[in-house]
């Protein structure tokens, strides 16, 4: 394949980037893999006050793009007959009490109704707050270690959202239940198993779990929130933090030919057996979430895709059906004057235009949020 990544073959590619980070963000990088080959472009800035580009092999904070890969694994534990898909998620997690109708399934598809440990929005505009996501509080607790249990016992200490399977809510804790689920039943920690069973046979070098760890490897661009406390707008670096506040619900660290190895893997059946990933691409009717990953119809066909991102960092993941065209890409947000609402208006609008450009049209899906700014 060949490898560009002047951009000067793609130049609607590379517009349409540049176009991106004109919107408001601070830097982006794109890589797409289709039958015209390999092409990898960036626009905007690596860090604000610098005039370096970012850096087409830089790692990034992937979000809830994480959470792709943590279904992944516990299915790949099914296939292996560790793990029941339906089977009560209880027994692999008695220490929880959860409620016996919900399955492993109901996890990975977040129709389980346990509540979002990062908050809840309700369709009447009401909020239940659960950890600090934003604002002084959230930058206060950068460098804060939050231990998985709490998460989920926080969570359990709400009212559920819906009965176990009538309903869909994207919830966090579904996620890190995931991962609790899989240390419990393997008696490894998840990192580990996801190296085993994921990162190490697909050559996934630029890919970390970080657990508590606030480092992000070299190379790599700046992400930043902006935010206003006591009347006055304040912008922070948030390329070092501790993301153990999200879990492997979004805690991961890649880059965009990790990605592109990794969904394309995926999708052309080379991860799991094909019974399991038809399971994992059944989607719920409701905004279409399969187990870990999207589907969506465009002009150009099915895509599968599962973005995400908090303040200061974005990322995009999506195939076709076999895995042959993938998009995958990382934005840093700087210091643009955008709020909450913007930003992630901002960010749709980078998914629908590149979908287009790649797959010939589309929405580019939803983009609920993982409590930060982006999915």
């Amino acid at each position: 394949m060949s490898l560009t990544p002047t951009g000067q073959d793609r130049p609607e590619l590379q517009k349409a980037i540049e176009e991106i980070v004109e919107s408001g963000f601070a830097g982006m990088q794109l890589r797409v893999n289709d039958e015209r080959g390999e092409w990898t472009g960036s626009a905007g800035v690596r860090k604000l006050g610098e005039s370096a580009k970012p850096p087409t092999d830089g790692r990034f904070r992937i979000g809830s793009t994480t959470k792709t890969f943590t279904a992944t694994t516990v299915l790949r534990l099914v296939a292996d007959g560790r793990i029941g898909l339906d089977s009560p998620a209880d027994d692999y997690l008695p220490e929880f009490g959860l409620d016996r109708r919900i399955t492993v399934r109901m996890l990975l598809q977040h129709t389980s109704g346990l509540f979002n440990f990062t908050g809840e929005y309700y369709d009447d505009g009401t909020v239940a707050p659960g950890i600090p996501w934003q604002g002084q509080e959230y930058v206060d607790n950068q460098f804060h270690t939050y231990q998985p249990r709490e998460l989920v016992r926080l969570a359990l200490s709400k009212p559920a959202r819906f009965e176990p399977g009538t309903d869909w809510s994207y919830s966090n804790t579904n996620y890190v239940l995931a991962r609790l689920l899989v240390e419990n039943v393997t008696g490894r920690p998840f990192a580990e198993e996801v190296h085993r069973l994921i990162l190490q046979p697909l050559g996934l070098t630029g890919t970390v779990v970080p657990d508590a760890s606030p480092e992000i490897p070299e190379p790599h661009a700046h992400g930043y929130y902006r935010y206003e406390h006591a009347g006055q707008w304040k912008v922070v670096d948030v390329t070092r933090f501790n993301v153990s506040w999200i879990s492997a619900a979004g805690d991961m660290i890649s880059t965009t030919e990790d990605l592109h190895t990794f969904f394309s893997a995926l999708m052309g059946g080379r991860i799991l057996p094909d019974s399991l990933l038809a399971e994992m691409r059944t989607a719920h009717p409701k905004l279409g979430y399969g187990l870990g990953l999207f589907a969506e119809e465009t002009d150009g066909g099915t895509v599968y895709h599962h973005n995400g991102g908090f303040f200061g960092w974005a990322a995009l993941m999506y195939s076709t059906p076999d895995g042959s065209t993938t998009l995958t890409a990382s934005l840093t947000a700087g210091d643009a004057e955008l709020d909450f609402a913007a930003t992630a208006q901002a960010f749709q609008k980078a998914q629908q235009r590149l979908v287009k450009e790649v797959f010939g049209g589309g929405q580019g899906g939803p983009a609920p949020t993982t409590g930060g700014s982006a999915q």
